[in-house]
């Protein structure tokens, strides 16, 4: 009988907590769908965007098959990304480019999408794994429209994006070349150069491994990458300090014989 008894009273307990959970579940009271709505963009232009939110959830959950019900799931994502809910705004986002494909502001999805990512990204001494991720999505918004409205917007976005991701990789090569790490320093220059050579970081990183092949005693490389640098990025203040750096051979070197070297930069990566 006492087994009996607890069994009972666990199956009350459940009931009770079901009937606490329903309550719950269902304490914002049924509405038109035009009153929600309504008040959902009430609450966007007074910016309650955590409010906003909620009130285009419930048009979803209240009326999923109504007319209304696609455009209040952008609007949701729409308003949490406005408070920062970034992390919500994805998963909202998400979940409507997988349910509406065909939408006509599926580009917008996409777009609000990135912008997500994009605005958490950090300082360039953190963590680059948020930049990773707005540049992705950057790169597939540009690629599968790249004739949206929007599409300018996140190619500047996607630049802007790789030159923080190059900066960090600056960031860490110079921080190996201050230790003596040179090798390890010369492959994050490297790494600047051959997958973010349209950033700002590319003299730089020419300048930083003439730096390099001179510590090495690797005169001829250091003459070479800075004959590189000369050519792309003449009068460029990097390109000076690599000049002071070499001897004067190797300067009458680079200054007479135009010739000797191919210039270009992915000449940098050919083998010998």
């Amino acid at each position: 009988m006492r087994l009996n008894r607890t069994v009972l009273s666990f199956a009350v307990a459940l009931v009770l907590v079901g009937c606490s959970s329903s309550g719950e579940q269902n304490s914002q009271k049924e509405e038109s769908v035009e009153i929600l709505y309504n008040k959902a963009a009430a609450a966007l232009d007074e910016e309650q965007y955590v409010q906003a939110a909620r009130y285009f959830d419930e048009v979803e959950r209240q009326h999923p098959y109504s007319q209304w019900a696609t455009q209040a799931q952008l609007m949701s994502a729409y308003s949490s990304y406005r408070s920062q809910r970034y992390d919500e705004a994805i998963l909202a986002l998400d979940r409507f480019i997988e349910l509406h494909p065909g939408s006509e502001d599926i580009d917008y999805a996409y777009y609000l999408r990135a912008l997500s990512f994009y605005e958490q990204i950090s300082d360039v001494r953190r963590d680059q794994e948020m930049t990773a991720l707005a540049l992705q999505s950057l790169d597939t918004l540009v690629r599968l429209y790249p004739e949206s409205k929007y599409s300018r917007d996140a190619k500047l976005k996607r630049d802007l994006t790789m030159d923080h991701l190059a900066g960090k990789e600056m960031e860490i090569g110079r921080y190996y070349l201050n230790r003596g790490h040179v090798n390890a320093a010369i492959n994050r220059f490297l790494e600047v150069i051959r997958n973010y050579q349209t950033t700002t970081h590319t003299a730089e990183a020419l300048h930083r491994l003439v730096e390099c092949y001179l510590t090495l005693g690797l005169k001829g490389e250091a003459t070479r990458i800075a004959a590189v640098l000369g050519y792309n990025y003449p009068g460029n203040k990097w390109y000076e300090r690599s000049y002071e750096l070499l001897d004067d051979n190797a300067r009458q070197q680079i200054m007479s014989d135009r010739g000797f070297v191919d210039r270009t930069i992915e000449s940098i990566f050919k083998p010998e």
